[in-house]
């Protein structure tokens, strides 16, 4: 749920580098908010020793829509459809990847622990790519005016 807290951020600061109907969609304040407590319930949710594994079939579909949300909200309007393809996969591997890892450490560090390292890196580089999408739109847009 992070990518769609990012993106409502990013909306707000009037920072997402192209105005698509996915952009329009989280400039909106019920959207928005949504979308940022989704965010928190899942961060706070990740820490229970009883949440579910990421791989299960909701999870999974869960991340695969807002992955692809997000993939077509932070790419130009004629390659949304390339956009949430990348933003899909980005989903599926780093969920794999990140259960790996996760279990790993929380043998070593805790439930607790590890999901707040973990929270805090998912958002540092959801902030970098749709930050970096409006930099590198910013900076062509400078170029070819």
């Amino acid at each position: 749920m992070m990518p769609l807290a990012v993106l409502a951020s990013a909306a707000w600061r009037e920072t997402l580098p192209y105005d698509t109907a996915e952009a329009r969609l989280m400039h909106g304040r019920l959207p928005a908010a949504v979308g940022i407590v989704m965010a928190l319930a899942e961060v706070a949710g990740d820490k229970m020793a009883s949440a579910p594994d990421r791989t299960v079939f909701l999870g999974r579909l869960a991340r695969m829509i807002t992955g692809g949300f997000s993939g077509a909200a932070l790419a130009p309007q004629e390659r949304r459809l390339t956009g949430a393809a990348l933003g899909i996969s980005a989903a599926l591997g780093s969920s794999r990847l990140g259960l790996a890892i996760r279990k790993w450490a929380i043998r070593r560090w805790g439930q607790s622990a590890t999901g707040f390292v973990e929270d805090a890196f998912v958002f540092s580089m959801a902030m970098a790519v749709a930050n970096g999408s409006a930099r590198s739109v910013k900076s062509e847009r400078n170029l070819n005016p």
